[in-house]
């Protein structure tokens, strides 16, 4: 797929587990479990999905998924499976070297999307991506490095804080566009000043959701996640950019789906179901 002057890949770094019951916040477990089946733990199987811009004189990656050298206990609790795909290796299955990336979008900073964003050498955390610059938002960053009890577990400071004091870190103020083709769009239910980015040309539009629809089993409106800091604000985040899908045909990305990789939206008597899925971006 390409959108203007960028080629579209899909990169997959792996799965991990999450707890159902807070995956899908108020909604019963006979209904989520239908499309998302729990293990013995109670986990379910999330996809770690990130994207690869690549133009004539760039190359972008959207997020970094989860990384590597977690410890034992961390990828016993999260269900770590990098076997078989990892960013590395998905990276060069696309004939690109870490040093070859220009630029790194980030989401926000929680660990599964900022993971990889930081590799350790020498025991030290040092920016991965050696000749790129990191974006993200300035206010999500001053809130990362200051978070509430919440949700101060999803920020792990080693995989982001190395990019601010070895100055790659480029901290946006606000909604703006990257270029002609890469719009960041800011939403405030999941964490403050998450950014989705909004891909798009004359012909086509791709929104990669970050956490506010992370599979295509969260599209109907009251599936919001039991970590969002203020879901009630994801409610309102979910109606406004679903009803832009729905009406400009856009295709959203699902950054956590394990299967699902994008899908388009329709609007019912009942609410919003996806109308079509992809399997990939072609």
């Amino acid at each position: 797929m390409k959108i203007g002057k960028y080629n579209l890949h899909l990169v997959s770094t792996g799965t991990f587990g999450l707890d159902g019951g807070a995956m899908f916040g108020i909604i019963p477990k006979p209904l989520w479990e239908k499309t998302n089946p729990a293990d013995e733990k109670n986990r379910i199987q999330l996809g770690v999905r990130c994207l690869l811009l690549e133009s004539g004189s760039k190359k972008i990656l959207i997020d970094t998924g989860m990384g590597t050298n977690w410890n034992e206990k961390f990828v016993s609790i999260y269900k770590v499976d990098q076997q078989s795909n990892n960013l590395f290796n998905s990276l060069e299955n696309f004939g690109v070297k870490p040093e070859e990336i220009t630029d790194v979008i980030l989401t926000h900073l929680h660990f599964d999307h900022t993971g990889g964003s930081t590799k350790l050498e020498n025991d030290k955390f040092i920016p991965t991506f050696s000749n790129a610059t990191y974006h993200t938002q300035k206010k999500h960053f001053d809130w990362a490095v200051n978070p509430s009890d919440k949700d101060r577990g999803s920020f792990i400071k080693e995989r982001f804080l190395p990019l601010y004091d070895e100055g790659v870190l480029n901290l946006i103020d606000g909604e703006s566009h990257f270029d002609d083709e890469i719009e960041f769009i800011l939403i405030n239910g999941h964490t403050f000043f998450q950014q989705m980015i909004k891909l798009s040309d004359s012909s086509n539009t791709f929104l990669f959701c970050g956490d506010l629809i992370p599979t295509a089993s969260h599209v109907p409106i009251p599936y919001v996640m039991g970590y969002d800091i203020q879901p009630l604000v994801t409610i309102e985040e979910k109606k406004k950019y679903l009803t832009q899908a729905v009406d400009e045909n856009w295709k959203l990305i699902f950054e956590h789906d394990p299967i699902t990789v994008a899908a388009t939206i329709a609007k019912t008597d009942k609410g919003f179901k996806v109308k079509e899925r992809f399997d990939n971006l072609i």
